[in-house]
């Protein structure tokens, strides 16, 4: 696809898939959103950043909704 000049976006939630960005210099780049979960509403600031994401929501989330983790 890269040779064909393919462009697009791809969102994963898989730390794994961020690690591809050595297969051609310059053709994948990794962004990310922050986040903020305040009162127990998640809420983004809509800002693409460098890199690969640093932070994990998953267990503040699942607290948020009343599970025991």
């Amino acid at each position: 696809m890269l040779d064909r000049g393919a462009i697009g976006l791809i969102s994963t939630h898989d730390l794994a898939l961020t690690e591809g960005t050595e297969l051609r210099r310059g053709a994948l780049k990794n962004v990310h959103f922050q986040d903020e979960l305040e009162g127990g509403k998640l809420t983004f600031d809509f800002k693409l950043r460098d890199g690969v994401v640093t932070k994990s929501n998953g267990i503040e989330l699942m607290r948020a909704i009343g599970l025991d983790v």
